[in-house]
């Protein structure tokens, strides 16, 4: 019996992730690729008005996060949201969400290796962008296959260098507008005096067919917020999760407001929006056209080098690596989570020494690694492809967190149960998000996105096969 017993424990994971970690996750999770190479994209589609784009969906991002920081801080379990809805809401949901999860980190991973690519390419653009995908794939994952605290110490570190830099970043910035040493064209007046703040409007169609203007950008917007659900994830993990899970989630909103909103604002400032590219990093850039003027602090003379631009780069390559990392740890985690649940095959429960699920991160480095062959076969379209196939998934992802937390409350009601950290707006807040997220597929329906909304009843019904054959095995 004893044995029995000492033989379940060690089949469970280790609550090694401290306060730091988890706070830093949260914000390692929302700080990546989609903030410093999604933004070219978006910028071209809508110029300044990006700005208000990515404000408006960061409080979306933010209500969800409340309606799973409130079902993970009462159920802290494995597998998340996957868990919520496969209690709540059934078998099939929450075999499909956790699955969909899993497809979305393994695109994710993807595009975060592509991004890795095209910053090595800054320096050496001779490697191909297979190349700087493959090392960098086996160098991230040997990191996962240590103790949870490894991961955890690794992105703690990760995250100290984007949040420094992007602090440095904006601080640097203001005070070349403030001072005037920008150059010529750095004013805060690039925010409106090139066509307004709405330059490509909100929705206006071009001669070829194609869109632009603020809503035309908001799919791509889309792309940066994935990852902040990661800090549910992280609860079979956390130590003293009903403390340092609300303490995480409730500095989301304002590290929106710092790190995209007013990072943002910064680089339109510094330079003309219509500089902004869609093959390299706009941060990267505008500092990079100051290459060679100088600047007076503290009375004393500098001068801009390409120095600037390759630390910047070397920033940039981190954060990619960072949710590349967190990719890794939430792949494995889900898997664990639903072989937990009866929704996987158990093998994906096997737990090394340090308590690491090792056979899912070699189920997910498997199909995360097609991202190499992709960009040996199409380097170009890689990155866009991958961007929009996210985005599908995770509007899946956020309405059934969103619905599940319905389907919660209603079950906690019932109860007469008082949750320990209720969501904000209940349920109207439910209620906007699913308004926002349908805008954001009928906006993929009508541009150069429509296939990745097409394929979703696809996706889902493939799910459903697989549940039903899974099941029937089972």
């Amino acid at each position: 019996m004893k044995q029995k017993q000492e033989t379940a424990e060690d089949n469970q994971l280790k609550r090694g992730l401290t306060n730091r970690h988890i706070q830093l996750i949260a914000l390692g999770g929302s700080i990546g690729t989609g903030l410093f190479l999604g933004i070219g994209p978006a910028a071209v589609l809508a110029g300044p008005s990006v700005i208000l784009g990515y404000a408006v969906a960061g409080i979306i991002a933010f209500f969800i996060m409340r309606q799973l920081g409130e079902m993970v801080v009462e159920e802290p379990v494995s597998g998340s949201f996957s868990h919520f809805a496969y209690k709540y809401c059934g078998s099939f949901a929450g075999f499909a969400s956790g699955w969909n999860y899993w497809i979305l980190y393994i695109l994710v991973s993807m595009a975060e290796l592509t991004a890795i690519g095209v910053y090595v390419q800054f320096w050496w653009p001779e490697i191909p962008l297979w190349a700087s995908s493959l090392f960098f794939f086996l160098v991230i994952n040997a990191l996962n296959f240590a103790s949870v605290k490894v991961y955890g110490e690794t992105e703690f570190w990760f995250s100290i260098i984007k949040v420094v830099a992007i602090i440095a970043m904006i601080l640097f910035g203001t005070y070349l507008l403030i001072s005037g040493t920008g150059g010529e064209h750095a004013t805060i007046h690039n925010l409106y005096n090139d066509g307004g703040f709405f330059p490509k409007g909100f929705f206006e169609k071009n001669t070829d067919g194609s869109f632009q203007g603020l809503l035309a950008a908001m799919a791509l917007i889309m792309f940066s917020f994935g990852g902040l659900e990661l800090i549910g994830i992280t609860a079979a993990e956390a130590e003293n999760p009903e403390k340092n899970i609300p303490k995480a989630t409730n500095q989301v909103i304002y590290r929106i407001l710092i790190f995209y909103v007013g990072a943002l604002v910064i680089l339109f400032a510094l330079s003309p929006w219509r500089q902004i590219t869609t093959d390299s990093s706009p941060f990267v850039m505008v500092f990079q056209n100051l290459n060679g003027m100088e600047f007076e602090l503290f009375g004393n003379k500098i001068y801009f080098t390409k120095l600037i631009a390759n630390v910047l780069n070397l920033i940039v390559l981190t954060a990619a690596l960072s949710v590349y990392n967190s990719s890794v740890y939430s792949n494995s985690r889900m898997l664990y989570g639903l072989a937990d649940q009866g929704s996987a095959p158990k093998f994906l429960k096997k737990l090394n020494k340090q308590s690491v699920p090792v056979n899912a991160i070699l189920i997910s480095s498997c199909f995360a690694a097609i991202c190499i062959l992709i960009n040996k076969i199409i380097p170009e379209e890689a990155f866009s492809i991958l961007m929009s196939l996210v985005v599908s998934c995770l509007v899946i992802n956020w309405v059934m967190i969103s619905y599940t937390h319905l389907q919660f409350r209603l079950a906690k009601d019932k109860e007469s149960t008082k949750t320990k950290f209720p969501s904000i707006f209940y349920p109207v807040s439910n209620y906007i998000c699913f308004v926002f997220l349908l805008g954001i597929l009928s906006i993929m329906w009508m541009t150069n996105m429509k296939l990745s909304v097409e394929l979703i009843p696809i996706w889902l019904g493939i799910l459903f096969v697989f549940y039903k054959v899974f099941k029937t095995k089972k």
